[in-house]
């Protein structure tokens, strides 16, 4: 059977989660459920919703400063075009992470647990990634701030740090608001602005385009040479679709009999079209101005009256962003162990990011910062979604609602630690520190290759190879139920004490088109 099919596997509903899980939030009330599994009766809407999400929310100034970074690296035009599309091919395992929500209705980070362990995935999988969507949402307020910045010196207002302050205070309460509302209210958000921002970054584009020279190099020096440059400008690129882990937390509203091809090609969609884009937007802005300051630089390219909206668009894009990115975080501490609701927790991420984003303000070099912060998240984050990835595939996507939202159950019953995930994450973590290049830390490999940085591809790798060898051997696959025979099982459950109702044991291979094609050797009873 395909792993992309469009046919679904029922997962076994959790009857007493889905009778006192708080119901999801229609856009006019705070959404009171957390990582709660949905209930089917509250499942709707189809796989393309997705692509709205995961568009609107990466049409932001991100991509247009990983774009503009490559030709500050020392890139000609074509090795940038290359590298960001090579980048940006992550999204594709962004798009199957979020196959395994409609089968759940759960968001990742409870999925999480059956790789990592209950303890395990509070520390790697729920803690790292929680750390990591608050650095991306002080990233995304500096550079809301720095256009609200320049929108004010458009009409004449000084940009002082106290206006500064302001527009921090104003964004972050617009952003988190939005995020505390909930699914709907995100989804309603991506269908009012995709057209705002298509428009406004489309008649951006052209103007770039017109005034960007693409036969030309960089006017930045290499320090590196080409493929040492490219490799390190792919890491940074990379790290965009590497920071999501939470493909599941918008597909989980879907109903489980939606089709998998759809939303892995839908999620994966939105945000390859989006990033791509206007990455390439940066790209052609690199070759006609000096890209080191993340929003002045395109002044110079833009006409008067055009410059006010195209600095809206960029508000409102890395306001949407931000939004995602703010909503799953909340979830991810929840995850993480903290008894806090979402909505207080969407709050709690929306203070600390907003003093990184101090910090990344006056830092000597925003740029600069930036790259660090993506090139080293890149170190952990990778291998967290390879294993995430290749867990999936080998459990063919059959995980129990009932069996993720109970407690008890994980790798290793007395410390709640899977030790071929975390094993696997750490090879993988070790790997990448050992290749990556930035200017806080420069790995072993990555001097003795000339300053490449690999840690983009040997990360992930490593850790999807590991989990799949210590999975093989241990004492627990991840496509075997961990239940022993005294454990107590939920109501309306499939099967019998102490016998899988998951396939148990499966033979990977590979399809003549290059997808995973799982085949069971034993059905489940009962």
């Amino acid at each position: 059977m395909d792993l992309m099919s469009s046919g679904t596997t029922r997962p076994d509903t959790d009857s007493r989660s889905a009778a006192t899980a708080p119901p999801r939030s229609r856009g006019t009330r705070v959404e009171e459920r957390g990582i709660e599994s949905v209930p089917e009766a509250e499942r709707r809407g189809r796989p393309r919703d997705l692509f709205l999400v995961w568009f609107s929310s990466n049409m932001s100034y991100l991509p247009i400063l990983l774009g503009g970074s490559l030709m500050m690296l020392g890139l000609s035009t074509w090795q940038a075009v290359t590298v960001l599309l090579a980048g940006n091919t992550f999204w594709a395992l962004v798009g199957l992470l979020a196959v395994s929500g409609p089968s759940t209705g759960s968001p990742s980070a409870v999925i999480m647990r059956v790789i990592f362990g209950v303890r395990g995935n509070r520390v790697i999988g729920c803690g790292l990634g929680w750390l990591t969507a608050v650095g991306f949402e002080a990233i995304n307020l500096s550079i809301t701030v720095l256009a609200g910045q320049a929108l004010l010196a458009e009409a004449g207002i000084g940009g002082s740090a106290v206006s500064r302050g302001v527009i921090l205070v104003l964004v972050s309460v617009v952003t988190f608001t939005i995020s505390v509302y909930g699914y709907d209210a995100i989804l309603r958000m991506s269908r009012a602005i995709t057209l705002l921002l298509t428009l406004s970054l489309l008649v951006a584009a052209v103007i770039v385009a017109v005034h960007s020279h693409p036969g030309t190099d960089s006017s930045a020096d290499a320090a590196l040479g080409p493929l040492a440059t490219a490799l390190v400008g792919f890491t940074v690129v990379a790290s965009g679709p590497l920071s999501w882990l939470s493909g599941a937390d918008y597909a989980r509203y879907l109903p489980p009999t939606a089709s998998r091809r759809s939303v892995a090609g839908w999620t994966a969609a939105g945000g390859w079209l989006a990033s791509v884009f206007l990455g390439l937007v940066g790209v052609l802005a690199g070759t006609a101005v000096d890209m080191t300051d993340p929003m002045t630089s395109m002044t110079a390219l833009m006409p008067a009256w055009f410059h006010p909206v195209f600095l809206v668009a960029v508000i409102v894009g890395t306001l949407a962003n931000n939004v995602l990115t703010s909503y799953s975080s909340g979830l991810l501490l929840q995850g993480a162990g903290v008894r806090i609701r979402r909505a207080r927790a969407v709050l709690l991420d929306g203070v600390l990011g907003g003093g990184i984003a101090l910090y990344a303000l006056v830092a000597a070099s925003f740029l600069t910062a930036l790259n660090n912060i993506l090139a080293l998240s890149v170190v952990y984050m990778g291998p967290i979604i390879a294993i995430y990835a290749r867990d999936l595939a080998m459990r063919r996507n059959r995980y129990g609602a009932d069996e993720l939202a109970d407690l008890q159950r994980d790798g290793s019953r007395s410390t709640g630690v899977s030790t071929a995930g975390i094993s696997a994450f750490v090879a993988g973590t070790l790997a990448a520190l050992l290749c990556v290049n930035t200017t806080l830390w420069t790995g072993p490999v990555s001097t003795w290759l000339g300053g490449a940085d690999l840690a983009a591809i040997v990360g992930p790798l490593v850790a999807a190879l590991a989990y799949t060898a210590l999975t093989r051997t241990g004492n627990a696959s991840p496509s075997r139920t961990n239940r022993s025979a005294d454990s107590p099982r939920e109501p309306g459950t499939a099967g019998t004490a102490g016998t899988p109702h998951v396939v148990s044991v499966v033979d990977l291979q590979l399809s003549t088109r290059g997808l995973v094609v799982i085949r069971p050797t034993r059905r489940p009873r009962g």
